[in-house]
Parts: C-alpha cells; structure tokens; sequence
C-alpha cells in the first residue's frame, strides 16, 4: 500500500512543479511556440479552468495556481498521512 500512495505522492509533485512552471512563465512570458510553455499550459489548464470559473476576479490576478497548490499540499499530506 505505501508504494502506491508514494507513487501518488510523486505524481502529486510533479504536477506540483509543472504549475509553477506555468506560473513563472506567466510572469516571463516566453514565446507561444515554447514547447516547454505549450505543455504546461496543456497539462494545467484542465484543472485551473474550473477553479477560475469559481474564483472571484480580484483586479487581473489569478488565485487559481494558488488554490491548487494548497490543495497538492493537502492531498500530498493526507496521502502521507495514510501511509
């Protein structure tokens, strides 16, 4: 049981890292044939896009990222605390 619950965990994280690449692309913003831009936004969009819809707009800056990520932490540490 913990080597699925770590693998979830690792899984968790890389999705975790993936998001903060799109963060900081977000303030870099590189050119939108960026592989690395391009697959980020990809992998990210399908789970930011709804948490948008539910956020207020608050003067142009998206809380989105940030819900997900202390969402991650959470799950990573239920997942922990399973284990």
């Amino acid at each position: 049981m913990t080597s699925v619950t770590g693998l979830l965990v690792f899984v968790v994280q890389i999705y975790l890292l993936i998001l903060l690449v799109r963060v900081v692309f977000s303030f870099v913003s590189p050119f939108p044939t960026n592989p690395v831009s391009r697959i980020a936004w990809q992998l990210t969009e399908p789970v930011l896009a709804p948490i948008r819809r539910i956020l207020p707009a608050t003067a142009g800056i998206d809380f989105s990222p940030l819900v997900v990520f202390l969402g991650g932490y959470l799950l990573i540490g239920l997942l922990n605390s399973l284990a």
